[in-house]
Order: C-alpha cells, then sequence, then structure tokens
C-alpha cells in the first residue's frame, strides 16, 4: 500500500527510499533489540543445545561473520527452521516496548528492506502506526523464499567450530559460505534492486548498521547512517535519529504535508536536531 503523500513529491535525484528496520525506524533505546539478542541465545542454548557459557561469543561473532546470527547457525552447519527460528525468537518479543509515531508516519514514504521476518515486520510497523506507509515490505521470505526440509543434506554435517576458527586466525580451517541471502551480502541487495526493479544510483538507503551501509554504498545507493552524528567512509549523510531526515535533506520536503509541521511544533515526539550531511 501506498501513503497519501507518494515519492513524487520528493527531489527527482532520488526515485526511491529504502529503509532498515530494527534501530532505523525505533530507536535502539526501545530495548526491542535487547530482547531478541536474549530469545536467540535462549534458543541457542534451548534448541541446540550449546554450552551456555559459550553462547554470547558465538551469538556475536556469527553475527558479525554472516549478518544475522542465525545466517552463521546455517552457515556452520546447524539444521534450522527458519520459521521456527523466528517465532522463538521474534514472537515472544514484548512489542509494547514500541510506541506509535505520529510525526515519522508523516515523512516516511517508499519501501524498506529488513533482515527480519515479515511477522516481525509488519508487527513493528503496526506498533508504531506506520502501517500503509511503504509499497513493499522486502524480508528473510522475500530474498529466501523457500524453507526445504534439507536435514538430509545436514544429517551427517559435523558442526564447523567457529569459536576456534575466531580465535586462531593462522588456522588451516576455512569458513563455511553462507546458505542464508541477508544483508550485509551484496547478493542481497542485487536481488532487491531486480526484484522492486530500482535504480540503485537514484535510491536513498537509510540503515544502522555501518556494514550494511559501507555495502549499499559499494552498491551503487546513496547513504544514510542511523543513530549517529558522525560520518565515516560510505556514509552520505549521519542522523542521531530517523527524524533527522528533513533537516538533513530538506529537498525531499519541500512540499511537506503541513500536519507534520503541526505536529513538531505541538511536541508529540521529540526531535533529535544533530545531523551530519
Amino acid at each position: 500500500m501506498e501513503c497519501e503523500d507518494h515519492i513524487n513529491r520528493a527531489d527527482p535525484t532520488y526515485d526511491c527510499l529504502l529503509f532498515d528496520l530494527d534501530d532505523t525506524l525505533y530507536p535502539l533505546t526501545s530495548g526491542l533489540s535487547k530482547e531478541v539478542i536474549k530469545n536467540i541465545q535462549e534458543y541457542m542454548i534451548q534448541k541446540l543445545g550449546m554450552e551456555e557459557e559459550k553462547v554470547p561469543e558465538l551469538c556475536v561473532s556469527l553475527y558479525r561473520q554472516y549478518g544475522t546470527t542465525m545466517a552463521g547457525l546455517k552457515a556452520i552447519g546447524y539444521n534450522i527452521d527458519y520459521d521456527d527460528f523466528h517465532s522463538f525468537v521474534h514472537g515472544r518479543l514484548p512489542y509494547e516496548l514500541l510506541k506509535p509515531d505520529p510525526f515519522l508516519r508523516n515523512l516516511l514514504l517508499s519501501l524498506f528492506f529488513t533482515n527480519a521476518d515479515k511477522n516481525h515486520a509488519v508487527t513493528v510497523l503496526n506498533r508504531l502506526g506506520l502501517e500503509g506507509c511503504f509499497e513493499v515490505i522486502i524480508c528473510f521470505e522475500t530474498l529466501n523464499p523457500t524453507n526445504k526440509d534439507d536435514s538430509s543434506e545436514n544429517a551427517s554435517t559435523e558442526i564447523f567450530d567457529f569459536l576456534t576458527y575466531s580465535t586462531c586466525p593462522d588456522s588451516e580451517l576455512e569458513l563455511p559460505s553462507p546458505k542464508v541471502v541477508c544483508k550485509p551480502l551484496e547478493k542481497a541487495y542485487e536481488q532487491v534492486f531486480e526484484m522492486v526493479s530500482i535504480n540503485p544510483k537514484k535510491t536513498l538507503f537509510f540503515d544502522d548498521s555501518i556494514r550494511n551501509i559501507q555495502t549499499g554504498k559499494r552498491m551503487g545507493l546513496h547513504t544514510v547512517w542511523v543513530g549517529t552524528s558522525q560520518r565515516t567512509e560510505g556514509v552520505d549523510y549521519a542522523l542521531e535519529s530517523i527524524h533527522n531526515i528533513r533537516e538533513a535533506l530538506p529537498e525531499l520536503w519541500e512540499a511537506a504535508d503541513e500536519k507534520v509541521e503541526n505536529i513538531l511544533h505541538a511536541g508529540e515526539v521529540p526531535v533529535e536536531a544533530t545531523v551530519i550531511a
């Protein structure tokens, strides 16, 4: 579905605004991401039988290497059912931590791109009051459309010792290749460009992960790093908050709806002012 005010009001430099979801459309301070990490680690202990003391380090290391911890678990040999994983990790989240954001609703357009599953994406948008603000939801199922039973493929596969690999850089072990398509893999971006027919050179990409931003830049996207005011390599704009879009890119909002100004002046949602552009 489309918003009432479509992207045709924007500067012709950009045909599309592409948004990440978690920690981008809502702040890290909400606490939801902390709950996600807790649930992932509980999954690793309860469902995969891992030693509890090893789980935190492995969880972080796999995330850094493969883009998501689940993608890393899959790569090193664990036979994970995607739906079961997402149900365990996202299905138990305290979504009440997220509150409606009327100011953001009147700013957002176009579509977003998330590694999360569709149920989580839809739930978060509904909690934020952002349903109907995006033309397309590009999620885990979009990039990994089948959840085939590969138990026979992995039944005799030995689990790769990732912690040994990460602590022994001179090890002769060969790192397993990814089995899941997700950011920051270039393949994920290529699939998105093809699926929704967008021109990366005319697309503005918002994400809280510097790795995702830098890959996006290599792929030709214009980039906005959300959650910091510090620009670095690969970053065109840096915003402490997603609410700073208008300050950083005023050309997009020349014809903005007066309701945005009314909400801003009414102080319904605090707006952080620091913008590096």
